[in-house]
């Protein structure tokens, strides 16, 4: 195991949910790394979430928190303040640290120019959405292209959560950066509670995540009165909030399957979203590949977080078949890959459900499958690999 009592790390990322950032500054408390500095900026506009901040940390325990109020500004004139404020506060706060993981391209920006200051001595680009059209505005999207393969080539490591990554790069601007490493998104497993098959409430699917039509859960619903027919005690559990959920209210009052479907909205304690999700049999993936306007999603390129938590809980996933590694989650017995027709969905739904053997087994598969991919064990592998290079 790497040491990191002595080590002194910087995390710089936008945030709209937790993600890979606020689970590495997780993983390093833990370790009681002797210096942590957490710098957060909001990825959006929203009235929810704070305004640029930071979090300092001596041995695991918080010293200093400081964040301001979100304030509505230009988006290029913010995006620049951000640079300069990772630049600032690292400056102010750390005297030198071992290793700086900026998480997009503008907070990795602000570490290479760091360690060409000599303030840093390490510097990884954590990529956690990518896009080959990430912006509509055609120059804007250039310039955040440019910016990405700047930091790919002066980082010395880019953590890509998916391969398609680095193959979308050569693909569309034909750019092959060197020490591109794939780490996919974890879990932190033990966290799960491990309920007992005859725990489980055996005829419950469940969906979790940011509520937004991409997501496909209007195609889960739409297979519930087909469901019903044949299981009457079926119920479909949505968690999250989001732009779609009044859509999918209504979908379900229209559907006449109300009772049938419950929307919990957003849960904020973690706790409380893995006590729910292990006591599902099932859950649902059905993204769409390609958004509104023909592109391809951000789901395409990226490691779905919630997938991960699904196979912690012990659930098996009916998915959709583009994702990079839905193949290998239905070679490994989690889940099946399905489209997004009612009638194949409502199919698969009850041939799962009732086949209890069959909902055991691929429930312990699961978790044995998810285990591969504990926080704690990616980040060991990957922190060693960085901070033990010369």
């Amino acid at each position: 195991m790497i040491s990191l009592e002595s080590k002194k790390i910087i995390i710089a990322t936008h945030i709209y949910t937790t993600g890979p950032a606020q689970d590495l500054r997780e993983y390093l408390l833990n370790k009681k790394i002797e210096e942590l500095l957490f710098i957060g900026h909001p990825l959006f506009w929203d009235i929810k979430l704070s305004g640029s901040g930071y979090e300092s940390y001596v041995n695991g325990t918080l010293v200093e928190k400081c964040y301001g109020k979100i304030k509505k500004k230009f988006p290029l004139l913010v995006y620049s303040l951000d640079i300069w404020l990772n630049i600032f506060w690292s400056w102010r706060k750390m005297s030198k640290s071992d290793l700086y993981v900026g998480c997009n391209n503008l907070n990795a920006f602000s570490g290479i120019i760091l360690r060409s200051f000599g303030r840093t001595k390490k510097v990884v680009y954590y990529v956690i959405d990518y896009n080959s059209k990430r912006l509509e505005n055609k120059l804007l999207n250039f310039l955040y292209h440019k910016l990405d393969h700047f930091c790919v080539k002066h980082a010395d490591e880019t953590w890509n959560l998916s391969p398609r990554m680095a193959e979308a790069r050569k693909i569309y601007f034909n750019f092959s950066g060197t020490k591109q490493l794939t780490v996919p998104i974890g879990v932190w497993v033990g966290r799960f509670p491990q309920k007992d098959f005859s725990q489980i409430e055996k005829h419950t699917m469940v969906f979790m995540g940011h509520i937004l039509e991409k997501q496909g859960v209007q195609y889960a619903l739409a297979a519930v009165p087909l469901i019903v027919k044949t299981l009457p005690d079926f119920k479909f559990l949505v968690i999250g909030d989001g732009e779609y959920l009044e859509a999918l209210k209504r979908q379900a009052k229209e559907l006449a399957v109300k009772e049938y479907v419950e929307f919990a909205g957003y849960v904020e304690k973690h706790v409380d979203v893995e006590k729910m999700l292990s006591s599902c049999a099932a859950a649902f993936a059905l993204y769409d590949k390609y958004d509104e306007k023909g592109d391809l999603s951000f789901t395409y390129f990226a490691d779905s977080g919630k997938i991960k938590a699904y196979l912690a809980g012990g659930l098996p996933i009916l998915l959709s078949d583009f994702l990079y590694n839905s193949r290998e989650i239905e070679e490994q017995r989690c889940g099946f890959v399905i489209g997004q027709d009612r009638e194949e969905i409502a199919k698969k739904v009850v041939a799962l459900l009732e086949d209890e053997k069959t909902l055991q087994k691929y429930r312990e598969n699961a978790i044995i499958y998810a285990k591969n991919f504990d926080w704690e064990l990616i980040f060991e592998k990957y922190l060693r690999g960085i901070l033990e290079q010369n």
